[in-house]
């Protein structure tokens, strides 16, 4: 039973990659689009600089991990990107993930980090040719 997960360990890795890939690109898509409309309160006005951004971010580096394109230089920023919106942004509202809203924030964080030290797995552009 062990070998035969360890042999769908490529492909569980770029379901992670491309669910995490998805996400990200949804975020960005509200962040930068409103596109579905949100349902929570704007953000103050200063912070649209930062949150277009993190949208960008979001966007950009989320569509280049869904397909697996340069996925370990994206998900290293990435994941610093969460780093510093957790303990930049959630952190000051309460120590507690649970009590700050960053529980997301601190998996995406360590996801982003896992598929810098992983690669991107099956089914990704930089596994062609492989």
């Amino acid at each position: 039973m062990t070998d035969r997960l360890a042999a769908l360990s490529p492909y569980s890795l770029a379901v992670l990659r491309i669910v995490g890939g998805l996400l990200f690109v949804h975020s960005g898509l509200i962040t930068l689009f409103n596109i579905p409309a949100a349902t929570y309160a704007a953000p103050p006005e200063e912070m649209s600089t930062l949150l277009a951004v993190a949208g960008w971010l979001e966007l950009v580096g989320g569509a280049l991990i869904l397909v697996g394109f340069l996925t370990r230089p994206v998900a290293f920023i990435l994941s610093g990107m969460m780093a510093v919106a957790y303990w930049g942004f959630h952190v000051p509202i309460n120590f507690w993930p649970a009590n700050n809203l960053g529980v997301a924030a601190i998996l995406y964080c360590f996801a982003f980090l896992h598929l810098v030290f992983a690669g991107a797995g099956a089914w990704s552009i930089d596994g062609r040719g492989r």
